[in-house]
């Protein structure tokens, strides 16, 4: 690291680790990227033709269907499964015990999971019309800036702390 580098960082720690934290978190990016592509063009391509409405889920066949809500799902579980540990290690160097933190991080991603399930659909609806077959990737990119909005205050100050 040069020398620049370093004294910036030195006089601004929290926003070098809010760049790092999003560097870091475009490996959990890719894997989304991926799983979701693989989910809708594989696993689960089979099951497009199938509505998936349930609770606050409404996955139409134009939105999706139950490939849709399976691939997202895959997508996010997979993505928040690789984020814990690049952030836990790269980014907050956390010492504290998975096991005290994993359930706030479990909580932490369920609320953002359930967000980033239930809004795809809508998105997708709204803006097909002018992103056709685009659409379900940026309705991925707009759950992923949702995902940073609450991720990442819940790891600095609650899960990735040092012991």
């Amino acid at each position: 690291m040069s020398d620049k580098i370093k004294i910036w960082r030195e006089k601004h720690p929290d926003l070098y680790e809010f760049i790092l934290f999003n560097i870091m978190s475009n490996v959990a990016t890719l894997t989304n990227f991926v799983m979701l592509w693989v989910g809708s063009g594989l696993l689960f391509k089979a099951l497009s033709d199938r509505d998936f409405t349930w609770f606050i889920f409404d996955y139409t066949k134009e939105n999706g269907g139950l490939s849709g809500f399976l691939a997202f799902l895959l997508a996010y579980i997979c993505a928040q499964t690789v984020n814990f540990f690049v952030q836990r290690k790269v980014v907050f160097g956390a010492t504290c015990k998975i096991s005290k933190v994993l359930p706030w991080y479990i909580v932490t991603v369920t609320v953002a999971g359930i967000i980033s399930i239930w809004l795809p659909p809508h998105v997708i609806a709204f803006i097909k019309p002018l992103a056709g077959g685009f659409a379900a990737t940026l309705a991925n990119a707009l759950n992923i800036g949702i995902q940073v909005i609450i991720n990442y205050p819940m790891l600095k100050l609650v899960i990735m702390r040092k012991e």
